[in-house]
């Protein structure tokens, strides 16, 4: 398909219409999932190659909205962040969706023979999808194709907090595919609700934990299955046998993609006493090294809006005043017109800070020392369960009880963030970091319905458990049943 043309007034004013008509929309889906309930193969292959053709066609705009949305959003960040795991998940899917789409053939008891049993994977329906800001095209295009791939039609509630890549991402929608098989609504937290509010057949929400609640409460007045891709307070582990420079290089990458505003960037790090030193030292020097200056660096990106800015600095100056040691990266003053903040690596924060109370979101990073690993595994295990936990050392014993000891909804070992990028790995949370998975095959079955089909021919087996009981065959069987002779 061509590039998608600039919105105009008449297309801003079909978009708030479709806001107001929300269930009219949903109507329209579950009509003609009705007429197509199980599209085959071939058609589900063509749905995801037009999203990968949509998205290609449309690269250097969708960068160009990203970068206004932010006020400063690295390009190189979201080619790796937005396209490439999009895409990627796009042929991975395309690759083994036939393989997934085959009934799975299951055992049979001898007393229910003759007969066979299976399980096929049949379509939801109309599956709803929330995404926040943070990643606006990943996170509604990662479920929209595994939605697709299932067989299902989607409705996507994009983020008010991006307007021009929400309402380019609906204009580029509209474009692919027909209103009744997919279509994107642009709208503030009242529609938001009102969309949560609606009798989806699934609906998967990507966002904080607090708002989290209330999607579910919405969702349960009509008993929609939810999928649920929240936060928290993700640990990164740092023992004593891995090389400090290392380990600080690769957790530096991961917390400073898109300025920590990811839902599995590390949020506070545990490391022994002795080499807490060390590792903040590292840590800037990691930092520098890949930003040698923030102000106007556009490979640095900025915080989101005003109100996200303010609220990590209002996270800091708590830190501060509650007698916390903080570490920047930079004394620079920042008056390129982004809202870029520098790394801020804390010491000496307490569980009364709302800095270690709250999912930071953002370039502010505690470092807190322990004694020893049992130590840092008690004080995971004291807190909610995370999204993500990381664990840096190289003994192996010491890996396995770090991962049987802790939940977590995913792990690295020796690394950060990158077990999102693996489409043969759920994704999801555990607790209040969420619930259910999706990506790659995962991501199928949260999509489908695996119905049980038991299949029998004329001849009929259990007619031996018939009544009138009392008959030898019968007796023998029951017997043998129950644990006799």
């Amino acid at each position: 398909m061509s590039a998608v043309e600039p919105l105009t007034t008449e297309h801003r004013i079909v978009t708030q219409q479709i806001t107001i008509s929300l269930q009219d929309v949903l109507n329209a889906q579950k009509t003609a999932f009705l007429k197509d309930p199980n599209p085959d193969h071939q058609e589900r292959i063509a749905r995801l190659k037009a999203l990968e053709s949509a998205l290609l066609d449309n690269k250097d705009a969708l960068l160009a909205a990203l970068n206004e949305d932010f006020a400063g959003r690295s390009a190189n960040e979201s080619l790796l962040t937005e396209f490439m795991p999009s895409l990627g998940g796009i042929h991975y899917t395309r690759k083994r969706l036939k393989k997934w789409m085959k009934p799975s053939r299951r055992s049979l008891s001898l007393q229910l023979q003759p007969a066979s049993a299976k399980v096929i994977y049949q379509p939801l329906g109309v599956v709803g999808i929330v995404v926040p800001f943070n990643y606006p095209l990943f996170l509604a295009l990662g479920p929209l194709l595994t939605v697709l791939a299932a067989g299902n039609r989607a409705m996507i509630k994009m983020s008010e907090f991006t307007p021009k890549t929400s309402e380019l991402f609906a204009k580029l929608i509209e474009q692919t595919f027909p209103s009744d098989l997919v279509t994107v609504i642009c709208g503030d937290a009242d529609v938001a609700t009102e969309f949560s509010s609606l009798p989806f057949d699934h609906l998967i929400f990507t966002g904080s934990t607090n708002v989290g609640h209330h999607v579910m409460k919405a969702a349960s007045q009509h008993l929609t299955p939810v999928t649920l891709e929240l936060g928290g307070k993700s640990p990164v582990i740092v023992d004593n046998d891995f090389p400090l420079a290392e380990a600080a290089e690769r957790i530096c990458y991961s917390k400073s993609l898109n300025a920590g505003q990811t839902c599995v960037a590390p949020d506070y790090i545990l490391i022994k006493n002795e080499q807490k030193a060390e590792f903040i030292e590292q840590y800037l020097k990691a930092f520098r090294k890949m930003f040698p200056t923030v102000n106007g660096n556009g490979d640095y990106t900025s915080i989101i809006n005003p109100r996200h800015h303010q609220r990590l600095l209002n996270l800091l100056e708590d830190a501060k005043a509650q007698g916390a040691k903080v570490h920047s990266a930079t004394d620079e003053e920042i008056n390129d017109g982004s809202r870029r903040i520098p790394i801020h690596l804390l010491e000496n924060t307490s569980d009364a800070m709302a800095v270690m109370q709250e999912e930071i979101f953002g370039p502010l990073l505690p470092v807190i020392g322990v004694d020893n690993l049992d130590e840092a595994i008690s004080f995971v295990q004291q807190r909610p369960r995370p999204l993500a936990l990381y664990y840096f050392g190289s003994d192996a014993k010491n890996q396995q009880k770090v991962l049987d000891q802790t939940h977590s909804g995913g792990a690295c070992i020796n690394e950060c963030m990158l077990h999102v990028a693996v489409e043969d790995l759920p994704f999801g949370g555990i607790g209040p970091s969420g619930m259910g998975h999706y990506h790659g095959y995962e991501g199928f079955l949260t999509f489908s319905k695996a119905k049980a089909v038991l299949s029998k021919g004329r001849i009929n087996g259990a007619k031996m458990i018939f009544p009138p009981y009392g008959g030898w065959l019968q007796s023998k069987l029951l017997a043998f049943l129950s644990g006799g002779k």
